[in-house]
């Protein structure tokens, strides 16, 4: 009824039956008008045939459990333990506990953090982190035209420099207007005096 249905030649329908009394897997494609006899099918203990990408073998071929278990797809990776924490400090805190029955070194943990902390930020000025980062920005973009990049670069870059020294002017006049304030009151100037008589 499919070999109807699939309006199969007379040629393919004997083609296909004589695969199938045989006991041969049915083939991929077959011509219509060819009639030269089929080629003799394979010996069931020759090798496999490498299969071309894209097409499937018709038996399936399967390796021996014991194929599969000599590669190193069973082997499992070892586990390593690493120690998560200080086991000194550990120890040193366990005995502070039990002879004191206070936790003394954790306490003095926390202090010297908090003071290297403190002392590791100085106070940076962000006029002069501007300034490295303008010339960070000159410094890529040198690179980039080395490298003939610098078209697409350009603006980008130039944009964001321009912002920088925008931000650096409003740093500088606000520092300035600091500098005028200061003077001022440590030397009055003008005639104050003057109006005054």
């Amino acid at each position: 009824a499919m070999m109807e249905e699939s309006k199969l030649t007379g040629f393919q329908r004997r083609h296909l039956m004589d695969c199938v009394k045989r006991g041969d897997t049915l083939p991929l494609g077959c011509s219509p008008t060819s009639s030269r006899a089929p080629q003799p099918a394979e010996p069931a203990c020759s090798p496999p045939r490498l299969c071309l990408p894209g097409r499937l073998p018709a038996k399936p071929h399967l390796r021996p459990a014991k194929v599969c278990q000599a590669g190193d797809a069973y082997a499992r990776e070892r586990f390593k333990p690493q120690a998560r924490r200080d086991l000194e400090r550990e120890k040193q805190r366990l005995q502070s506990i039990l002879a004191t029955g206070k936790d003394v070194v954790e306490h003095k943990a926390k202090q010297t953090l908090a003071q290297t902390k403190e002392e590791e930020a100085p106070e940076v000025d962000r006029f002069e982190e501007l300034v490295n980062e303008v010339q960070e920005r000159k410094e890529f973009l040198a690179e980039m035209e080395a490298l003939g990049q610098g078209k697409r670069y350009r603006a980008i870059v130039l944009t964001e420099i321009s912002q920088k020294l925008r931000e650096m002017e409003i740093i500088d006049k606000e520092r300035s207007k600091e500098m005028r304030e200061i003077t001022t009151k440590d030397f009055p100037i003008g005639n104050k005096s003057d109006s005054g008589d």
